[in-house]
């Protein structure tokens, strides 16, 4: 008989970082000399169009950074925040997967891709998330606070207890997505029964 699977606990957003370790107003060529950031904050950096390749970020948090078609590939996300940043088109599906965890509050994530990612309970809070890709995501728990989702892709998604109640604009085919125990309001289900033809009054 197989255990009981438990429920993966949620990630605390990094808060504490030593004084040398907050960098303000960097660009690409600050990260030349490191590998590896620890316990780092990032505030009004401009990254946008950076190689973050076989890069490893640790306990961080970005703020008020452009990070808008940075390259992951065999990037390492371990516990990283993001607050009012630009990750426009942005492929985290390219991270590397051991100890991967993001939280994302207030970002622009239109064109991302998560597709076959495993981000059991992440919380996405106030993004934009148009024409996102979660495709084979593992997004089980996951929170969908007031974000918008026009557009984004959902196919063979696991999103077995996901909040969408106050997110938008997102169309779910519960025959290819598993949604036991996902919460919508009453609003929220014409984007779930969109493709059957129901009219809801």
């Amino acid at each position: 008989m197989k255990p009981a699977r438990r429920k993966p606990a949620a990630l605390r957003k990094p808060d504490r970082f030593p004084e040398e370790n907050v960098a303000v107003g960097w660009d690409a060529r600050h990260l030349l000399s490191h590998t590896e950031f620890d316990e780092y904050r990032f505030v009004n950096c401009d990254f946008s169009g950076a190689d973050f390749s076989r890069l490893r970020f640790s306990e961080c948090l970005f703020e008020h950074c452009n990070l808008a078609t940075v390259r992951l590939a065999g990037t390492a996300l371990q516990n990283v925040a993001f607050a009012d940043c630009k990750l426009l088109g942005l492929q985290f599906t390219a991270c590397r997967d051991m100890l991967f965890g993001v939280h994302f509050d207030q970002c622009q994530l239109r064109y991302a891709s998560f597709a076959g990612r495993t981000l059991p309970g992440t919380r996405f809070v106030g993004c934009g998330l148009e024409e996102t890709d979660f495709a084979d995501a593992d997004l089980t728990g996951a929170v969908f606070q007031d974000c918008t989702l026009a557009g984004a892709v959902f196919q063979n998604t696991r999103l077995a207890g996901a909040d969408f109640t106050t997110a938008s604009g997102f169309i779910i085919d519960p025959e290819t997505n598993p949604l036991q125990g996902a919460k919508f309001t009453l609003q929220g289900l014409v984007g779930v029964v969109a493709k059957f033809g129901l009219v809801i009054e």
